[in-house]
């Protein structure tokens, strides 16, 4: 953290330069008031402030003159300074030494507010990077050692103790503890885990000792590709700040071309004499020059998308740049992928409906029959029926038939566990269920026993969530599964979805992608939500990609622009009003710089201006902006 210690200690530096060039300022002014002094001793006097807060604006001013880039802010401020010093020796000139301190020291005031609250919105980012372990505790050879995680292999065993952070991905061999998940996910409650469970780096351990094997490297880690995104999340500027940026490089020469017109050009046409016209006409121009200093857009814009940023961090959701901040505050159109993004991705029995057993003896021989499949199925089954490994039935002649089911001798009686296809196989008349989901017929020694109904489990907050995008004013809400017509007409009634597509390959979803692009209405934008590796092409495809970082595939977040690190799909209307409240800020410092800067420099113009208005419409307008820039932070 050392960077954090070197801001600091830069903004207590600059604040005691700013204190002592006031004391130094005030004594100057009060020399100027009670001593009758000739001017160049005045100067003298008035350049020892001048240099001591302005001395980093003018190297920063020569640097970018030897560099070629000469047009920028601290230019304009030392041109501007400079001239406000020289112009006391003119004719009929009144003296501005002290303006010319002024200038330069609220100038810099202005650049304390741009470090301070540059400085909190990156603290609002920097908690992510504190998720970074330092070691890892690693068996091996029967002995424990600390090493760098970097270090630590695929299929080695770590050991997490109580108080430490979770230094790689793995899935836990023994204990059980509680997770403090809240940098990784924005929420503060504990995740309970124990043996079996997947564990992501970067979660802190909170009691128990947990055993964990490593799944990935880690740089493949869940740790490594969130500071990886945090750190790369910048760098995608949003329409708006490129817009500054190029308006800022053009926009600075033709201020100091005009300003060097209205110094020059007014005397030559004016009837008086050339010198007396002139020195009213400079002062007006050096107004100009400094009212003209882009500083509050060039800095306030790019500092309120970072604020944006950082407030979405804080609430679990990654945006890889500001570009998308733009793209998610004009969204019309959601598109979301079924299972693992709507649903849980996890199988579980619905209902049980037996004929000539009851339901506790119907899901006790479809559990023994499933005892060895690796189907989501069988594993539903399985966790229906948890006593199905200890109550000692003997399972025997276990045949899997592919596309059908599974055939097993239980305690003597042969038990066909699978689809109507393996029905018809054994010429067995089997009922059809009202409910959706997937139907597993049973039968016991050539007798249909019943049929078991297995549902993926809506996520809670589904229906919420398609609630809340149609209140920020969503348009229009649509599904794409591979998964059956029946299922995905429950699913999206369940949900509120307005429309949806079933039984799609990943080709099938990227053509009704591509068509509900052109359908869109302009000036909207369309947003892909999905978590597995078929939907990285519809997630490339869309405005933007919104993908589920906790249980999705790591093909599906490397292809996303925005990841939800906790799966709650009711973040992407967080999201959507993170970037528009984001996108609001931004606004509003743009058309109050423009507005406060045009009124004085018209008033500059007319010779109603002075020293004291640029000021204000300079470093006044900076630090308001600044302020409001901040309030991002707190999206």
């Amino acid at each position: 953290m050392e960077h954090v210690h070197t801001g600091h200690d830069s903004l207590k530096s600059k604040i005691a330069i700013i204190a002592a060039t006031t004391i130094l300022l005030s004594g100057a002014a009060l020399i100027e008031h009670y001593c009758s002094l000739p001017l160049w001793q005045l100067l003298l006097i008035y350049l020892v402030p001048y240099l001591l807060v302005g001395h980093d604006t003018l190297k920063e001013a020569a640097e970018g003159i030897v560099a070629g880039d000469v047009f920028n802010e601290d230019f304009l401020m030392t041109i501007a300074t400079i001239g406000a010093l020289c112009i006391g020796f003119m004719p009929g000139a009144d003296t501005e030494f002290a303006e010319a301190v002024f200038v330069m020291l609220f100038f810099q005031i202005g650049e304390l507010f741009e470090e301070y609250a540059e400085g909190r919105s990156r603290d609002s980012i920097s908690h992510l990077m504190e998720i970074r372990p330092d070691t890892a505790h690693v068996e091996r050879n029967g002995d424990e050692m600390t090493v760098a995680p970097e270090e630590v292999a695929v299929g080695e065993i770590i050991i997490v103790k109580p108080g430490e952070k979770v230094p790689l991905d793995g899935i836990v061999v023994s204990g059980t503890s509680s997770l403090n998940t809240v940098a990784l996910t924005g929420e503060s409650i504990p995740r309970e885990i124990s043996k079996g469970d997947d564990i992501s780096s970067g979660c802190i351990n909170l009691s128990g000792l947990l055993r964990v094997k490593t799944t990935k490297t880690f740089g493949e880690s869940t740790v490594a590709k969130i500071i990886d995104l945090v750190e790369n999340a910048n760098e995608s500027k949003s329409r708006s700040e490129s817009f500054i940026t190029k308006f800022a490089r053009v926009y600075t020469p033709v201020v100091v071309i005009a300003a060097l017109i209205l110094a020059f050009l007014p005397p030559l046409l004016s009837s008086a004499a050339f010198i007396d016209s002139f020195t009213t006409w400079l002062h007006r121009a050096l107004i100009f020059l400094v009212v003209s200093c882009p500083c509050a857009l060039v800095i306030s814009v790019p500092l309120t998308f970072f604020g944006g940023l950082g407030g979405a961090s804080r609430k679990g959701i990654l945006i890889k740049g500001s570009n998308y901040i733009d793209t998610l505050s004009r969204l019309g159109t959601v598109v979301f992928d079924k299972t693992g993004t709507l649903t849980r991705g996890e199988f579980a029995v619905e209902a049980v409906h037996p004929s000539d057993y009851n339901e506790k003896e119907l899901l006790h021989l479809a559990a023994h029959v499933e005892h060895f499949s690796t189907h989501p199925i069988g594993a539903a089954l399985r966790n229906a029926f948890p006593k199905e490994a200890s109550d000692g039935c003997a399972v025997t002649d276990v045949e899997e038939i592919a596309g059908r089911g599974v055939k097993a001798t239980v305690d003597g009686h042969t038990v066909c566990v699978g689809n109507s296809k393996m029905m018809a196989d054994i010429n067995m008349e089997w009922h059809d269920c009202h409910l959706p989901g997937t139907i597993v017929h049973v039968a016991v020694d050539g007798r249909y026993a019943g049929h078991i109904v297995i549902n993926d489990q809506i996520k809670a907050d589904s229906a919420e969530a398609v609630d809340s995008l149609k209140r920020a004013g969503v348009e229009r809400t649509v599904m794409l599964t591979g998964d059956r017509e029946d299922t995905a007409k429950d699913v999206a009634e369940k949900v509120g979805i307005d429309e949806y597509h079933s039984e799609l390959l990943p080709s099938d979803k990227v053509a009704h992608v591509e068509r509900l692009l052109n359908e869109k209405p302009a000036g909207k934008n369309l947003a892909f939500v999905g978590d597995g590796i078929n939907d990285a092409p519809v997630l490339k495809r869309a405005d933007v990609g919104i993908a589920m970082g906790a249980l999705g595939s790591d093909v599906a977040i490397d292809a996303a622009d925005v990841v939800l690190m906790d799966d709650k799909p009711s973040k992407i209307a967080t999201a959507i009003a993170i970037a528009r409240r984001t996108i609001a800020i931004a606004r509003q410092n743009v058309w109050f710089a423009i507005g406060v800067k045009a009124a004085i420099l018209i008033l500059a113009v007319f010779g109603l201006g002075t020293m004291w208005m640029a000021v204000f419409a300079d470093v006044g307008v900076t630090v308001i902006a600044v302020l409001n820039a901040m309030r991002a932070l707190k999206s």
